[in-house]
């Protein structure tokens, strides 16, 4: 097997956060006098971190620009709620536990790599029973930039004294395929998540797979 280390984004790929994301934008769009958001809108809003969350949440757009003092208020209100319930909700997706376990069986070192702050990072992978099979994690605020940016996956492998060759990335969306393609990582996508809405058929991944189980397998094959 090529692999070493595996690296794997979290919101959408581990976990399904979406109904805890929701209550939280909900919770901040009804105080500042929106109406509230389906689920399935607000997982097209999520993968690039939580400004551009709730900026994408308060413009009901991917792309239309705020008022800094707004999207400052959106913020803080979108905070104080979500630490208010984070990890209430959420689930592991069906097949996590045991690709984790294989992968662990197999002797790759792993760590989780996402968009979200530290400050939900830590505490969603302890509740959710996730943090002991990762030696790292780098979250949103870790490095000066994001996925897609290949800098969040190249601080993750200097974590792991891996080497990006011998690296697979695992993730939801065109983020993740994109920041490992950028740092000459092997990546394969999960179908279930949210990419922004899209599915993940036409993502330049080197296999979309069904489960985190079957990637492990697919590694292995490798």
């Amino acid at each position: 097997m090529r692999f070493t280390s595996v690296l794997f984004d979290l919101d959408g790929t581990l976990l399904n956060t979406i109904p805890d994301l929701t209550d939280a934008v909900n919770a901040m769009r009804m105080q500042m006098h929106q109406r509230p958001l389906r689920q399935d809108v607000v997982a097209t809003y999520v993968g690039k971190g939580s400004e551009v969350l709730v900026r994408r949440a308060l413009t009901d757009s991917l792309d239309e620009t705020i008022e800094p003092d707004r999207l400052s208020q959106g913020m803080e209100l979108f905070y104080q709620y979500y630490h208010a319930i984070n990890g209430d909700k959420t689930v592991v997706y069906d097949g996590v536990l045991d690709g984790l376990k294989s992968f662990r069986e197999q002797g790759l070192k792993m760590a989780v790599v996402t968009n979200k702050p530290g400050e939900f990072t830590e505490p969603l992978l302890v509740r959710t029973g996730l943090a002991g099979f990762f030696e790292h994690a780098v979250s949103g605020d870790t490095c000066a930039r994001k996925k897609p940016d290949p800098m969040p996956l190249e601080h993750a492998c200097q974590l792991l004294e891996a080497q990006p060759q011998n690296t697979l990335v695992i993730g939801d969306s065109r983020n993740d395929v994109q920041a490992a393609r950028a740092a000459g990582m092997a990546v394969v996508a999960v179908p279930y998540g949210y990419n922004e809405g899209q599915g993940v058929q036409n993502l330049d991944a080197d296999a979309i797979v069904a489960t985190i189980d079957e990637a492990a397998h697919w590694a292995l094959r490798q």
